[in-house]
C-alpha cells in the first residue's frame, strides 16, 4: 500500500514537503517508478511529477517546474515531494500511485511519454489535503 502525509493549511509562497510511504511490496520497493498527483474539487485528476525506479530521472508538470522536488529513498521505500512557493491554485489533495502490474512505467521511453496518465497507475494512496491560503 501507499500511504501519503505531510499535508496541510499553509500560506502563499509557503513550502510543504509531503511524504508517501510504501509497504507490502512483494518485488523490492526500487521496482517501481512513483508518481505524484493532485485533484483539485471539480478538476481532473492531474499528473504532478514521477521518479523513476533509480531516482536518476524525473519529471514535472509545467505549471510546478522549478518550485516542486521529487526525489525518493529506496532504503526506507520512501517517495517525497518538497513544494516551495505554493500558490492558492495549489490547493488539492495529493495522491502518490504506481504502476504495479503493466510495467508501463520501467521503460524509460514510457515513463517520460506516458507518466502523468492516471491510467497508467494501478495503485493509489488515500491523500492527503494540501490547502494554500492568499
Amino acid at each position: 500500500q501507499l500511504v501519503e502525509s505531510g499535508g496541510g493549511l499553509v500560506q502563499s509562497g509557503g513550502s510543504l514537503r509531503l511524504s508517501c510511504a510504501a509497504s507490502g511490496f512483494t518485488v523490492g520497493f526500487g521496482s517501481y517508478a512513483i508518481g505524484w498527483f493532485r485533484q483539485a474539487p471539480g478538476k481532473e485528476r492531474e499528473g504532478v511529477s514521477v521518479i523513476s525506479r533509480s531516482g536518476s530521472s524525473t519529471y514535472y508538470a509545467d505549471s510546478v517546474k522549478g518550485r516542486f522536488t521529487i526525489s525518493r529513498d529506496n532504503a526506507k521505500s520512501m517517495v517525497y515531494l518538497q513544494m516551495n512557493n505554493l500558490k492558492p491554485e495549489d490547493t488539492a489533495v495529493y495522491y502518490c500511485a504506481t504502476d504495479l502490474s503493466s510495467g508501463t512505467l520501467i521503460d524509460p521511453i514510457t515513463l517520460a511519454s506516458m507518466w502523468s496518465s492516471a491510467t497508467v497507475y494501478d495503485l493509489w494512496g488515500q491523500g492527503t489535503q494540501v490547502t494554500v491560503s492568499s
